[in-house]
C-alpha cells in the first residue's frame, strides 16, 4: 500500500511482518526499475535500505523481492555507485 502525498508504504514480510518505510528512491537498472526503502520508527534500522523490484501493472503499482542473488548483488553495487557520485558531486 503506498500513501502517495507522503511517499509511505507499509511491505510485508513472508512471516506477516509489517515494516512502515519511506521511500527514499526509484532507480531504473538493467531494463527493470528499482524502488529504494527506508524503514521507519526503529532506532537500529537507521542505516538499513531495502532493495526491492518495482513493478508498474496499470494503474496498479507493487513490490517484489528480487530473487537471484546475483541481480541483488548488481543492483546494490549500481546503487552504491550513484551514492559515489553525489559524494564527489557535492
Amino acid at each position: 500500500m503506498m500513501n502517495e502525498e507522503e511517499n509511505l508504504v507499509e511491505i510485508t514480510d513472508d512471516d506477516g511482518v509489517v515494516t512502515k518505510c519511506e521511500v527514499y528512491d526509484i532507480v531504473e537498472f538493467e531494463e527493470k526499475t528499482y524502488a529504494l526503502l527506508l524503514p521507519l520508527g526503529e532506532e537500529d534500522n537507521d542505516e538499513e535500505l531495502i532493495v526491492l523490484e518495482y513493478i508498474e501493472d496499470g494503474d496498479d503499482c507493487y513490490f517484489k523481492n528480487i530473487e537471484d542473488d546475483k541481480e541483488f548483488d548488481r543492483v546494490c553495487e549500481y546503487i552504491q555507485t550513484l551514492d559515489d557520485e553525489e559524494i564527489d558531486g557535492e
